[in-house]
């Protein structure tokens, strides 16, 4: 008998063990997300909605409440805008309309203030218009980085906060639509679940799954509540930080800045798979996702009992950014704080590759502009139209290489 009762007790806490680290493991998530199954998750697809269906489970699993308009749900209908300057109109009716879903799990705290902490799920199914492949070969755009990382770390987030930091309420947020231009998370803005005059900041994560040897993170919004900065700092054990301070950027956590909510992105930087099909979960850093999702924990650990953050207007960058009508079909490193334009991917038949540039690439000097950062390439590539010939030097490990650009 009492062997019996060991073996059961056995039993119950290898169950135990295992069902934790189901429960915590980034990349199961993502390898589903990512995979051939749910054919680029884009939105209003059927891959859709098998991946908003994996959210709802893991967040019933994870002990989540519902907070859409349909249980876990809150789905916004929208018809794509043909003009890209027109605003896109929600629930239309007729031809051409696509509904999408958000996915919305609650951690009630019984608290006066709610963090948001979001992901988007969707990408782009077979490529489209944002997709970089250029084969003409139908392919599956897994976006296992962008961005089934950020479910991922969300997921784990939401693991690691219950019963922990009660403080606060907690909002998990995958939000659809946002390679069409952060549809989701304007729909849930314009309306929200929650009272978002209690929401204290929010948390964004797109493209947070390949950090590199150098393990750079940018982290975008720090000026957005004059606390952060100091927070971030404190906690900084692992990373070397690429701070933005400005609230408005490509992801969504830009939707909730302009409604007054203090905002942090985390992003790992571009790559040569981004927007391709080569975006797969085996290439992803898990180590480095671990290490984010740790680092984010503890900044919300150590925001637990400031209340609501303070709010602060910053800069808007981009709107300093020069216009230009021509490119080097580059992928730029944006984490890169050297001299120069680092490259960190090559598009074919671009007059990069023509020229003979690599990855790795610093660019140094463009025409008669030198290059001193992102904002100084862009201004030496505003000058340039089709047709225009130039020199441009790089640096090339120690040499210094020179090589004629054809635009």
């Amino acid at each position: 008998m009492k062997n019996s009762i060991i073996i059961i007790f056995l039993a119950l806490f290898i169950s135990c063990k295992q069902e934790a680290k189901i429960e915590n493991s980034i990349e199961n998530d993502v390898t589903f997300l990512a995979s051939d199954e749910l054919e680029g998750r884009q939105t209003g697809t059927e891959g859709e909605k098998k991946a908003a269906s994996y959210i709802t489970k893991r967040f019933k699993d994870l002990g989540l409440s519902p907070k859409g308009t349909q249980e876990f749900l809150q789905p916004f209908s929208f018809k794509p805008k043909t003009n890209p300057h027109d605003e896109v109109k929600f629930d239309v009716n007729g031809d051409g309309t696509i509904t999408g879903n958000n996915v919305i799990g609650f951690l009630d705290n019984k608290a006066e203030n709610t963090i948001i902490i979001g992901a988007h799920y969707d990408h782009l199914g077979f490529g489209g218009e944002g997709s970089l492949y250029r084969d003409s070969i139908k392919a599956v755009h897994n976006g296992a980085d962008d961005n089934a990382s950020g479910i991922g770390i969300l997921l784990n987030l939401a693991s690691k906060l219950k019963e922990k930091n009660t403080k606060n309420n907690y909002v998990f947020m995958t939000f659809s639509g946002e390679e069409m231009g952060l549809l989701g998370s304007n729909y849930f803005v314009k309306n929200p679940t929650i009272d978002l005059k209690k929401v204290s900041y929010m948390i964004n994560m797109d493209m947070v799954g390949r950090m590199k040897k150098d393990s750079s993170l940018a982290v975008y919004g720090t000026g957005t509540s004059p606390i952060f900065r100091q927070v971030l700092k404190s906690h900084n054990d692992n990373f070397k930080l690429i701070q933005q301070e400005s609230g408005v950027g490509p992801s969504d956590h830009t939707s909730f800045y302009l409604a007054d909510i203090p905002v942090l992105h985390f992003f790992t930087g571009q790559h040569e798979d981004y927007h391709k099909p080569g975006d797969d979960s085996e290439k992803l850093n898990y180590n480095g996702m671990y290490l984010i999702s740790d680092y984010i924990f503890n900044i919300i650990s150590d925001l637990d009992d400031n209340g609501k953050l303070a709010f602060r207007k910053t800069k808007n960058e981009s709107e300093d950014a020069p216009r230009f009508k021509v490119g080097l079909g580059v992928i730029p490193d944006y984490l890169f704080d050297g001299k120069g334009m680092r490259i960190d991917g090559i598009s074919e038949d671009k007059p990069a590759q023509k020229a003979g540039l690599l990855k790795g690439d610093i660019v140094i000097k463009l025409g008669d502009s030198l290059v001193t950062n992102m904002m100084s390439y862009m201004r030496a590539l505003s000058v340039f139209e089709e047709g225009n010939t130039t020199k441009v030097l790089v640096k090339r490990g120690d040499a210094e290489i020179e090589k004629e650009i054809n635009f």
